[in-house]
């Protein structure tokens, strides 16, 4: 494949008579052409750079997204820019396969005044551009096809059939198995994996958690609890501090509720977008919540769509560990709406812990009586007052009562509940019973 690739970047670099490189959409090098000019301008840093390491940094990929070059259907000539290391315009080739862009070929640029490439020669090297297009979606095409071993690893039983799934998973990504990846879980998903997720070195659909935490060697419980099917992306990641792109890909894989919010931000300009960080992106999907707000599930409705983002890992050993932390990314974005809708795993809080205590719903009977719906007040009184700390004067003016109010409202909890909330330990199991109890 990759001498298919530098084929055709010779063939573009013979018709406009300009070396020409070759990146996919994540701006890593897959074939460039040979370069023998004795121009100091033309190997400048940017280019310098993406051949030598073989990728370009976020913030030089923002830069020349900044131009609009993922949404062009045709040529993108770009100005020279010393400060940001470029220091001879590009001429960009947007390669697309079904209007989906796929990667760009870029060439140098004549110096200002000089005759640039003619368009007949342009619409040509655009031919030749779709043709790399085909290949780049094939190979694309090739890595949604593992989703029987990526299903594998996170479906396996621990031990041995782990190891073997991780095996087997790794052989099939080849090189790329060693990188920077994340797990993510978008569920509850309907139908069949799509065709292709930016960015995704592999996706399947994997079924619905069953109940109880199992026994040690027990195949893992797969999606989240009582959620239906759950999509499960494996993300290449640039680095661990570059998640915005990948964050940005998943929300994209969320009902547009919410679109116009992420391409406001993708229109604000590479500056506002390398300052709008992985939080911003994370939330570009849709709106946050309250906290007490009621959570969607068995007794709010039809449980939203919600995905969940684990911590970067290196490699695919720790992969069935991350998959852990995306469902429970996933089931806070759930429980907490103000996490959502793409929440990551880090960002969760005391989710993290409750969710990895057991698959099914918690049941305490301490907190039985207060969580049906006819002491649904009571029970949101409670979280209130103990996400402030005991701290009355605050619970009470978010809750917007009167200090007496509130006493008696946390008089009648203690009756329903048996417990007491002066102790600690009772103020412990209350709070996680009846934060547990929102998980989905």
């Amino acid at each position: 494949m990759k001498g298919d690739y530098q084929d055709l970047v010779d063939e573009i670099s013979a018709l406009l008579g300009a070396p020409a490189t070759l990146e996919n959409r994540d701006f890593r090098l897959i074939a460039f052409g040979a370069h023998d000019s004795d121009d100091d301008l033309a190997m400048d840093p940017v280019r310098t750079r993406s051949i030598l390491t073989r990728q370009s940094t976020a913030a030089v990929r923002s830069w020349f997204e900044g131009f609009g070059i993922a949404r062009a259907t045709g040529p993108v000539r770009i100005p020279a820019a010393p400060d940001a290391g470029v220091f001879r315009g590009r001429i960009c080739l947007p390669v697309r396969f079904r209007g989906i862009v796929q990667g760009y070929v870029w060439l140098l640029d004549q110096e200002p005044g000089a005759p640039g490439p003619e368009p007949a020669a342009l619409d040509a090297a655009m031919e030749v551009a779709q043709r790399i297009g085909v290949l780049l979606a094939e190979e694309a095409k090739a890595g949604a096809d593992l989703s029987r071993e990526f299903q594998a690893v996170l479906t396996a039983g621990r031990g041995w059939q782990q190891d073997m799934a991780v095996a087997a998973l790794r052989a099939a990504l080849g090189p790329g198995g060693d990188g920077l990846h994340a797990a993510v879980c978008v569920a509850p998903w309907p139908g069949e994996a799509p065709a292709s997720v930016p960015g995704a070195a592999a996706v399947c659909v994997v079924p619905r958690r069953g109940g109880g935490a199992g026994e040690a060697g027990d195949a893992p419980a797969a999606g989240p609890a009582g959620g239906g099917p759950a999509l499960a992306v494996l993300l290449r990641l640039r680095s661990t501090d570059a998640l915005a792109p990948a964050l940005t890909a998943v929300a994209r894989l969320l009902p547009r509720t919410a679109e116009p919010a992420a391409a406001g931000a993708a229109a604000a300009g590479p500056r506002a977008k390398a300052a709008a960080g992985a939080g911003a992106a994370a939330r570009a999907a849709g709106s946050g919540g309250s906290a007490g707000a009621a959570p969607a599930g068995p007794s709010g409705g039809a449980q939203r769509m919600t995905a969940g983002v684990a911590d970067p890992v290196r490699g695919l050993a720790e992969l069935p560990a991350a998959w852990e932390q995306a469902v429970a990314a996933a089931r806070a974005a759930v429980a907490e709406p103000r996490l959502g809708p793409v929440a990551q795993w880090s960002q969760i809080g005391p989710y993290r812990l409750l969710a990895s205590l057991a698959a099914d719903p918690v049941d305490d009977p301490a907190a039985r009586t207060l969580l049906t719906p006819a002491h649904r007040e009571l029970a949101r009184t409670a979280e209130v007052f103990l996400d402030c700390a005991g701290q009355a004067g605050r619970a009470a003016a978010a809750l917007g009562i009167h200090r007496q109010t509130l006493y008696y409202r946390l008089g009648r909890v203690e009756q329903l509940t048996g417990l007491d909330l002066d102790a600690g330990e009772d103020r412990l199991l209350l709070h996680m019973a009846l934060k547990a109890s929102r998980l989905a």
